[in-house]
């Protein structure tokens, strides 16, 4: 006997079925929605890890784990051993401030400054120009440009570099080590050759020689000034111009003392206080506002 239909095949239970449809498609969903969070999550993983990676390079500041020696001269706005303040000092008391690093500041003359820079026994000073043999041991960070001047004795009967060059008799006072711009120092090297230079360590006795006549001449900057516009001298002298444009001046910088990466982290510092304009409030402490922009703006 036969089986009707409906026994040997059962009908399927649609309730059934639909919700295994249904739970099949949630499933796919489910994984799909899953592929695109771990897709997502993962490129956010790598935009975040790339940022904590690689952030915007911050610039070092000086090493400041040693203390530092910066070389002060005496040399009139920029430094005065009787009262302790000038444009050097100023500037160097702004970068230990500014950097958070020690920094003695010993003086002691001109020439002896060019040579413990060049060995590297001293790290710094101040105030500096440089030619193509200084460019070999020191590095430079300029903050001021100034020009040269001959302080020439009125009755040396001169009106000209050039008008002096062909008195033989007349002899020109420097400081010993002390470099110019390119017209005067040609000069002082004719004169240097001519025997006709008398060295000094500093300006005072310069401006001594200079009144007692033992010298006709000395160069200037405007760090010279005050004196220059005392009575006795503003007397006696005139000025007569180099044929030079203002000559940069700066931080000098051991290169045996300071590594490259040093050098360059104390040049940034420096100019830092030109961009803020520190440098010109210091200059404008000793010159008048319009001179100090001058000098600070090159």
């Amino acid at each position: 006997m036969s089986l009707p239909p409906h026994v040997l095949v059962p009908r399927p239970r649609r309730p059934f079925g639909r919700a295994v449809a249904a739970l099949r498609a949630a499933i796919a969903g489910t994984r799909r929605r899953v592929a695109r969070l771990a897709s997502l999550s993962g490129a956010i993983g790598v935009l975040g890890v790339t940022a904590l990676a690689a952030p915007a390079p911050a610039l070092a500041g000086p090493d400041c784990s040693r203390a530092y020696t910066l070389g002060l001269h005496e040399h009139g706005l920029l430094y005065d051993s009787q009262t302790g303040v000038g444009i050097d000092k100023d500037i160097a008391d702004e970068m230990a401030r500014r950097s958070g690093c020690r920094i003695s500041t010993p003086l002691m003359p001109r020439a002896r400054i060019w040579q413990l820079i060049e060995s590297g026994a001293l790290d710094f000073s101040l105030s500096g120009i440089t030619n193509p043999q200084r460019d070999g041991y020191a590095a430079f960070a300029w903050y001021v440009a100034n020009k040269y001047y001959l302080l020439v004795r009125k009755d040396a009967h001169v009106q000209s570099v050039r008008d002096f060059q062909r008195h033989p008799q007349l002899k020109l006072g420097i400081i010993r080590s002390f470099r110019y711009g390119d017209s005067a120092n040609k000069f002082v090297d004719l004169m240097d050759d001519d025997q006709r230079v008398v060295y000094a360590t500093s300006l005072d006795p310069l401006y001594e020689i200079l009144l007692a006549n033992k010298v006709q001449a000395m160069i200037i900057e405007p760090f010279d000034y005050p004196v220059v516009e005392g009575a006795s001298l503003r007397a006696q002298t005139q000025i007569v111009e180099f044929d030079d444009p203002p000559v940069p001046h700066g931080l000098i910088m051991s290169r045996k003392a300071l590594t490259p990466a040093q050098q360059l982290a104390w040049r940034e510092l420096i100019e830092s206080m030109r961009t803020d304009g520190t440098i010109r409030r210091i200059f404008e402490k000793y010159f008048p506002p319009e001179l100090a922009r001058t000098m600070t703006t090159f």
